[in-house]
């Protein structure tokens, strides 16, 4: 036992020590990358997955469970898979042109997303949507910053609000099939479903009567 103890102990020491090495920085930033990428991506998906299969879809609890851990494994997989790409992919550009430079960062991404994010499903869906949101919000930050277009006097803020609540009712009221599923059934549930009661027990306790009255 204790010469196992021991041949463990020499494993760790080794390890840590190759963890410091610097020529090796580039190909392990690429390991723990795919590592950060699968444990954020559980993170995020299981609860969200959790929350959205028990309120929207049927089955029953097993096939709930199934369906929520395929879609944490497949985001998962996903993140880590991006990551591992677009690390390895960006070190080896700096490798090759002896230095970083702005275009690495892009070109690594766009790669990593052909090949990780390119089939059109509802997960990643969802992941570029939300990419999608927040690109345009730090475009618009980074062009007032440059100077292409001039500070706002006032906060434009809620003049978004207005308009983007504006244009997602009226999608959803006249071409509900062009948003996402899950927005559908959100919106479904606030908009359509409070519309439709029968006695007190759908109106506020349930939101849809389960017996046959």
């Amino acid at each position: 036992m204790a010469g196992g103890g021991d041949s463990f102990r020499a494993l760790l020491r080794a390890a840590n020590a190759l963890l410091q090495q610097r020529r090796y920085h580039a190909a392990l930033a690429v390991i723990k990358g795919f590592r950060n990428g699968a444990v954020y991506g559980a993170k995020i998906r299981a609860p969200h997955a959790l929350v959205m299969t028990f309120l929207f879809k049927s089955g029953s609890f097993r096939e709930k469970l199934k369906s929520i851990a395929q879609a944490t494994y497949a985001h998962s997989q996903n993140l880590a898979c991006f990551v591992f790409t677009y690390k390895g992919l960006l070190a080896a550009q700096s490798r090759l042109q002896g230095k970083k430079i702005p275009f690495h960062s892009f070109l690594a991404a766009c790669i990593g997303g052909w090949l990780v994010f390119g089939d059109n499903n509802p997960i990643n869906s969802q992941i570029i949507m939300y990419l999608l949101s927040r690109i345009l919000f730090g475009l618009s930050r980074l062009a007032v910053e440059k100077g292409y277009i001039p500070q706002p006097k006032q906060d434009p803020f809620p003049l978004l609000a207005a308009l983007v609540w504006g244009t997602v009712l009226w999608l959803f009221e006249y071409h509900k099939e062009t948003l996402q599923p899950s927005l559908q059934s959100s919106m479904t549930y606030l908009y359509e479903d409070s519309e439709v009661w029968h006695d007190v027990s759908d109106f506020l306790v349930y939101n849809k009567r389960t017996d046959s009255k």
